[in-house]
């Protein structure tokens, strides 16, 4: 039953403790790829709560001393908050909002904080299951707090009672949700919730060269793109050593880091705006009204958000993803070839900006998006169709 629930959206490559606390900061390729050091000139994510809706988050590894709020969680759904079952919460917590402190992870916007929800996940019995929060119950009591952002790096390929009535009252509240897309891309790639749900952003996961992971679930419920491959996660509940880990649940905190740092430094702007900027100012070379199946709108940039302080973000109460209700179902065959709308473009040079961040070398960004390869594509499809989900959206 425990796995009906879904499971925390991330693996290890060998569960071999390559990073130790020392030297965990210069795995973190993306913060100098997207100039983080840069963004956070402007901003750090101060001011902004994330609520972390996941397996738990422990408030003493030295990355996250002072950084979760844990005296704001909930009553109803507190239990076990900041006792981490499997160390994946504090992974996630630590790439949104870690100090760096101690040598750990430094997190993508370093001034936000965390609001800690532990859910059922798979794994867990007993006592641990039937006290611990459905993802519903986490994050409509999340929706009633002053959180902005909620982050799901979790996902299961079925629905449950209540959790997408959950998700559209805490949109009407005016959360940001972001969501993994789960890691069973080269396997049935099933449709996957929330990230599924209509008002929830859906986020694949690509490596520093660009490619989209293989692992990595594609379909039409995709949103983003973000880095989400080689990233360092904590090996296990023992917090001693960190591992080189892959998976959409770090694209998605990532993500929500990157929220975090468009809001902080735009405070007046609504879910709406700060989602709609992310996907305005996404590296794609398709057009912009046929979002990618593997992309989604494109990889995130949030430098060109947070460094443009007259960017228009567009209506406040209008859904940037309005656009994507569809018919429900649908299925599409497997070509022999990737579709032109699921590559971004190569470097010219030859290279590529990993982050696709900076603003002064291109008016048109193509020499900074990452490089998909049509093979990691091709290896993605093959095999027969697949049926993906299309969000319904209302305005």
């Amino acid at each position: 039953m425990c796995a009906a629930f879904g499971a925390f959206a991330i693996t290890f490559s060998g569960l071999a403790p390559s990073a130790v606390a020392a030297d965990v900061q210069s795995k973190q390729w993306y913060l100098d790829a997207m100039d983080a050091s840069g963004m956070w000139k402007l901003s750090t994510g101060e001011g902004v709560k994330v609520a972390v809706i996941d397996s738990g988050v422990n408030p003493a590894t030295p990355s996250l001393k002072g950084q979760v709020l844990v005296n704001e969680v909930p009553k109803a759904v507190a239990y076990h908050a900041t006792r981490d079952f499997n160390s994946h919460g504090t992974s996630m917590a630590e790439l949104i909002a870690g100090t760096g402190a101690g040598g750990g992870l430094k997190g993508l916007a370093p001034g936000a904080k965390i609001v800690p929800y532990r859910v059922q996940g798979e794994g867990m019995k007993g006592e641990e299951l039937t006290k611990s929060a459905s993802v519903a119950q986490a994050v409509r009591a999340a929706a009633d707090t002053d959180v902005k952002i909620i982050n799901m790096s979790l996902g299961s390929p079925y629905t449950y009672p209540g959790e997408e009535e959950a998700i559209k009252y805490a949109y009407s509240k005016g959360k940001l949700l972001v969501a993994a897309v789960g890691n069973e891309g080269e396997k049935k790639n099933p449709i996957s919730y929330p990230a599924a749900y209509p008002y929830v952003v859906g986020v694949a996961a690509a490596d520093e060269n660009g490619k989209v992971g293989k692992f990595s679930q594609h379909g039409n419920y995709i949103d983003l793109a973000s880095p989400g491959l080689d990233v360092p996660t904590w090996c296990d509940t023992k917090f001693r050593s960190y591992c080189d880990g892959e998976g959409t649940s770090m694209a998605s905190a990532i993500t929500s880091a990157s929220a975090a740092l468009i809001w902080s430094a735009h405070p007046n702007w609504t879910a709406n705006q700060v989602l709609r900027t992310l996907i305005d100012t996404a590296g794609r070379d398709w057009p912009k009204d046929r979002p990618s199946n593997y992309l989604g709108y494109g990889l995130i940039r949030p430098k060109r958000v947070v460094t443009n302080s007259s960017i228009n973000p567009g209506p406040p109460n209008t859904d940037p993803l309005s656009s994507e209700n569809g018919p429900g179902a649908l299925v599409s065959s497997a070509s022999p070839s990737a579709p032109a709308s699921s590559q971004a473009p190569k470097n010219p040079s030859g290279g590529a900006d990993a982050a696709a961040v900076s603003t002064s070398n291109s008016s048109d960004g193509n020499t900074q998006l990452y490089v998909i390869l049509g093979a990691v594509l091709v290896v993605a499809i093959v095999g027969g169709a697949f049926a993906v989900a299309r969000k319904r959206r209302t305005a």
